[in-house]
């Protein structure tokens, strides 16, 4: 059983997408971890990589068969439960618009939900039902909240978020920010908090 690790109060900045089943296995690392702060920076993944240029890895045959495979290896590693979905890659620009819409006291809910839902549970969140049923276990009226995310503000802000991470060279979820240095990487979070003890 792996020890549980204790830090001094202090803040990792996180950027994810509900998309990246590395960001999903960091996260899961994250819940773990007591007596720190994680700020949590919503990105639009696709977004990013093409202000980057960057070609994403579920479009190489190559790198997802590597993909598949490395990832079941770190979850096994790490106790974390993961299933590789079998419709990645869908589009996640509705569930990122979505955290910045529901609920400030909800939002911890809202990602757990829907990163299990696609990364444990295997479930197709191209399907409109399947969505609307896991809004509905988080009592989210689906309705408002379809309509919120296409709301201008709503898009304007994970627009912003994008930039401002691509801004800070940031090119890839997940990714840490620590006294201004980039951790890329769920391998990379072990890294970024030994950068805490700097300070």
């Amino acid at each position: 059983m792996q020890k549980e690790s204790v830090y001094m109060n202090d803040d990792v900045d996180f950027y994810f997408d509900i998309i990246s089943p590395y960001a999903y296995i960091a996260y899961k690392k994250i819940l773990k971890i007591k007596n720190i702060t994680f700020n949590y920076k919503p990105i639009f993944l696709a977004g990013l990589h093409n202000l980057a240029k960057i070609e994403a890895p579920a479009f190489n045959k190559y790198k997802m068969k590597n993909i598949k495979n490395d990832c079941d290896l770190v979850a096994l590693k790490n106790s974390i439960d993961f299933k590789w979905n079998s419709k990645f890659p869908i589009n996640s620009l509705n569930f990122m618009r979505g955290y910045l819409c529901v609920d400030e006291q909800i939002k911890k809910d809202y990602l757990n939900c829907f990163f299990e839902a696609y990364w444990k549970n295997n479930e197709d969140l191209s399907n409109v039902k399947n969505v609307d049923r896991l809004l509905k276990n988080l009592n989210i009226n689906s309705d408002k909240f379809f309509k919120l995310i296409k709301d201008q503000k709503i898009k304007d802000k994970l627009i912003k978020l994008t930039s401002e991470a691509f801004n800070k060279e940031v090119f890839g979820a997940p990714s840490f920010i620590v006294n201004n240095k980039i951790f890329w990487g769920q391998d990379r979070l072990e890294y970024a908090l030994d950068e805490l003890n700097q300070n």
